[in-house]
C-alpha cells in the first residue's frame, strides 16, 4: 500500500461516518451476560486510541479501536475482550460508576461491572455510530452520533437533528457550560442548546466556525474552540483567533494551561502535536506554546486528559497507534513499553 493510499483510508475510518437512523421511545433490552474473566496485560493498546478519560478511583478509562482498556496504575484490562465490535471510539464513567462505550458502528454499550446492554437505533438511538458521550450535570446521557444528538434519561431516547435546529447532525464533541448551555461541536458549525432552542455559533462579523472538534470553558468563563481555522477563545462578547495550530482535543490544566493534540498546519495535516499554552500567556497577543511531542504523518495524535495526579495523557493513531502518558519530564509509550526523555 502506498503511502497517499494509506493517509486516505486513516481519514476514511476517522472522520467518515454512517448516515442512516430512525427515532423511536421503544427501548427493547438487548442484555450480554459474561463469565469469562478480563484480559489482562503489561501494555497499552496497540491500535487507535481516539479518547482518554478520567475513571473512579485514579484508573485511566481508554477507548481504543479494539477495546475499552482500564489502567490502575499497575496493568491494563481490556474490559470489552468478549464483545465482537471492535472499533470504540469513546468511554464515560458516569456518577453511578456504570460505564458507556461508544462505538463506530455497533451503538453504545451500557456496563454496570456485571453485564452489558447494547443500545443501537432498534432501541431508539439516531444512529449506531456514537462519537461521543457527555453526561450533564442532571446525569442525562448526551450521544452525539453520525445522524445528530441522542438524549438518554434512564427510560427512553429522544433524539434531535437538523430538523429540530441543530446546526449539523454529524455530532463531534458535547460541552455544558456553567449557565447549563450545552453547546455541540460538529463537522459544520457548532451550536448551543438553551433547553429550547438550538443556536449556531457565529463570530460577529458572521463567519461560521467549522468543523469543530474541542470545546472547552476555562475557569474564567471563556468558551475555546478548535476548528478547520484554529484555536479560538469566545469571552462572552469578542472572539480571538489565539493560534493557527489544530485543536483537534483541548483540556485545561489545574494550574490554568491549555493543552491541545491537532496538527501544527490544518489543514494539511502533515505534523501533528501535543502542544501546552502558558496560562500566564494565554491573553496575550502571542502565547507562548510548547511543544511537548510531534509526529509525522501518516498518524495522528487524540484524546486529551489530566489524570488525578497531574499526568497528562493522550492517544495516537496510524503509524504511533496506542497511549502515552506526560509526567512533566517523560512520555511513556505503553505499547511499546519504552520512555521517552523530554528536553
Amino acid at each position: 500500500m502506498t503511502k497517499g493510499v494509506f493517509v486516505c483510508v486513516l481519514w476514511i475510518l476517522v472522520f467518515c461516518t454512517p448516515c442512516a437512523g430512525k427515532k423511536t421511545t421503544d427501548i427493547p433490552k438487548d442484555t450480554i451476560h459474561y463469565n469469562s474473566r478480563d484480559t489482562v496485560t503489561a501494555y497499552g493498546p496497540n491500535s487507535m486510541v481516539r479518547n482518554v478519560k478520567q475513571g473512579r478511583n485514579g484508573t485511566i478509562l481508554i477507548a481504543a479501536w479494539k477495546g475499552i482498556f482500564r489502567y490502575d496504575g499497575k496493568s491494563f484490562t481490556n474490559i470489552t475482550s468478549k464483545i465482537s465490535s471492535p472499533s470504540f471510539w469513546d468511554v464515560l464513567e458516569d456518577r453511578n460508576g456504570n460505564l458507556w462505550l461508544a462505538t463506530r458502528d455497533s451503538g453504545v454499550y451500557y456496563y454496570d461491572g456485571k453485564s452489558f446492554q447494547q443500545f443501537t437505533t432498534r432501541q431508539g438511538l439516531a444512529n449506531n455510530f456514537v462519537c461521543t458521550i457527555y453526561e450533564d450535570r442532571a446525569g442525562i446521557i448526551w450521544l452525539g452520533t453520525g445522524d445528530g444528538v441522542s438524549r438518554y434519561d434512564g427510560k427512553s431516547f429522544r433524539n434531535f437533528s437538523t430538523k429540530d435546529g441543530l446546526s449539523n447532525n454529524s455530532i463531534t464533541t458535547i460541552l455544558e457550560d456553567k449557565t447549563g448551555k450545552l453547546w455541540f461541536g460538529t463537522r459544520g458549525e457548532p451550536c448551543f442548546y438553551d433547553g429550547k432552542t438550538f443556536t449556531v455559533f457565529r463570530n460577529k462579523a458572521g463567519k461560521a466556525f467549522t468543523n469543530v472538534w474541542s470545546i472547552i470553558e476555562d475557569k474564567k468563563g471563556a468558551i475555546w474552540l478548535g476548528d478547520n481555522d484554529g484555536l479560538w477563545r469566545y469571552d462572552g462578547s469578542s472572539y480571538t483567533l489565539v493560534s493557527k495550530r489544530g485543536a483537534s482535543a483541548m483540556i485545561e490544566d489545574k494550574k490554568g494551561n491549555i493543552w491541545t493534540t491537532g496538527s501544527i498546519d490544518p489543514p494539511n495535516g502533515k505534523v501533528w502535536a501535543l502542544s501546552r499554552y502558558d496560562q500566564s500567556s494565554l491573553y496575550n497577543a502571542k502565547p507562548t506554546v510548547t511543544e511537548v511531542m510531534s509526529i509525522e504523518g501518516p498518524g495522528m495524535l487524540c484524546g486529551l486528559l489530566e489524570a488525578t495526579d497531574g499526568s497528562i495523557w493522550f492517544g495516537a493513531l496510524g503509524s504511533t497507534s496506542g497511549v502515552f502518558r506526560y509526567d512533566g519530564k517523560t512520555i511513556t509509550d505503553f505499547r511499546k513499553n519504552k520512555i521517552r526523555n523530554n528536553g
